[in-house]
């Protein structure tokens, strides 16, 4: 998944800082998984801290994504906290009929 891809979803509303938290602990892993095997993982990091850094002052879930960005690349590496979200239901039919 590309950086721009990972951008869009982060800007989402996230209506708590948990929630921010977790969208960027998902825009993380998926910006990981997508990064080709021989890339410079230093370089790809350092390129997609630059292209999210213009968002994060608006979209709390990009200015997690930056954090976590610069912690993977600090010296020494420590290990990053990164929580999977916690099962929610959505409000299904009744969410849909209460927006209209």
């Amino acid at each position: 998944m590309t950086i721009e891809r990972v951008l869009t979803l982060l800007q989402t509303r996230a209506e708590t800082p948990e929630r921010a938290r977790e969208l960027a602990s998902m825009g993380y892993m998926q910006w990981l998984g997508s990064l080709p095997g021989c890339a410079s993982y230093e370089e790809e990091a350092v390129r997609a801290w630059m292209r999210a850094q213009p968002f994060a002052g608006t979209d709390p879930a990009v200015a997690v994504f930056c954090d976590l960005l610069h912690q993977s690349i600090r010296r020494p590496a420590v290990p990053l906290d990164l929580p999977l979200p916690q099962p929610q239901r959505r409000g299904g039919a009744r969410k849909r009929r209460l927006s209209i």
